[in-house]
């Protein structure tokens, strides 16, 4: 049976102590990207491995992974040609086929690097693969994957084309599509309303979906 891995990622903006531990604890594994095991410590939690070049963690963090007996480590040269978290979802292939995922700390800070975050997200195909953070589940889609939302009347929900052909269907929701191609980050599904138990489907391509978990929020812009 395959595991669930969680991967601590090094974004600035940091998931809080509360999340961390549930997301922890729903997890058979825990991975450390950078930055991310300062989180960790600060939640009062541990890692399995820790993965990065040591660039952006404290020194209290430093010290654990220079140490290398709590934890494995994966220490990396910071003049590489990877990013720390591509090379810890290859650690996760290596150590944990077919492994699920699930990514924190991932996406706030940079825009650059949520990008890049998603894009990396994205290309594991191994097996489902989510983002947590405090305000809202994202999920990549690939072709033929479905994500059923169930106890989320009333929530925003959206989905974002990341793959040139993508066709979706969404039932369950507000406005609802029926095999319909999604441009490429067009915004035809944006900001839509959760009305029931929901089925999001990805017939081809590649998309993200985005539950957040306050009310409905409208549209920016």
């Amino acid at each position: 049976m395959a595991c669930k891995v969680l991967v601590v990622c090094g974004s600035s903006v940091v998931a809080s102590a509360d999340l961390l531990r549930r997301l922890a604890g729903e997890c058979d594994h825990v991975v450390a990207v950078d930055r991310g095991l300062d989180a960790l410590l600060g939640s009062g939690l541990g890692c399995d491995v820790y993965v990065g070049d040591a660039d952006t963690v404290s020194d209290t963090g430093r010290a654990l992974v220079d140490a290398a007996e709590a934890f494995e480590v994966e220490r990396h040269d910071p003049y590489k040609d990877y990013t720390d978290l591509a090379l810890a979802l290859d650690s996760v292939r290596r150590r944990w086929p077919g492994a699920e995922v699930v990514a924190t700390c991932a996406t706030g800070g940079r825009p650059d690097m949520a990008l890049s975050v998603l894009g990396l997200l994205a290309g594991y195909a191994d097996a489902p693969v989510w983002s947590e953070e405090d305000e809202v589940t994202a999920r990549i889609l690939h072709q033929d994957e479905t994500w059923t939302i169930e106890d989320a009347e009333g929530k925003t929900f959206s989905i974002i084309a990341i793959a040139p052909g993508t066709v979706v269907s969404e039932h369950g929701l507000e406005w609802e599509l029926d095999h319909s191609p999604l441009g490429l980050l067009a915004d035809t599904g944006i900001s839509n309303v959760v009305r029931k138990t929901a089925k999001i489907q990805v017939h081809q391509g590649i998309a993200i979906g985005f539950l957040y978990r306050e009310g409905f929020i409208g549209t920016v812009g």
